[in-house]
């Protein structure tokens, strides 16, 4: 998250937002999750640790959700990317592999 952000989450609350079931942090400000493409390691774990779920079980419970209008899946971009943007607004959410954090984000949870 950004570093202004004093949010705290547990595996629980990051995959109620990944999910689109929370669309704010506890304090209630919005929140805006993005992902990588699948297949990505950095997805691939993640979705295995912290959304309990497979590439494909995500893929098939998006799809539900978009064909309904009840959803919309966060937003697929690059490791770089996510960085810079997470960095610099204060709402989004994002995962990396532990390798490429940088100072200018703010880890909330390792997996």
């Amino acid at each position: 998250v950004h570093p202004s952000n004093m949010v705290t989450l547990d595996a629980d609350g990051i995959a109620q937002i990944y999910l689109g079931r929370s669309k704010s942090f506890p304090d209630g400000k919005p929140v805006l999750p993005i992902g990588h493409a699948e297949g990505s390691p950095a997805t691939e774990t993640f979705n295995q640790k912290v959304l309990n779920k497979s590439s494909s079980q995500i893929k098939a419970y998006w799809s539900k959700l978009v064909f309904t209008g009840k959803g919309t899946p966060p937003k697929d971009i690059s490791h770089d990317e996510m960085l810079k943007l997470v960095a610099t607004s204060p709402n989004m959410i994002g995962f990396v592999d532990a390798s490429a954090v940088t100072p200018d984000v703010k880890v909330i949870a390792k997996y």
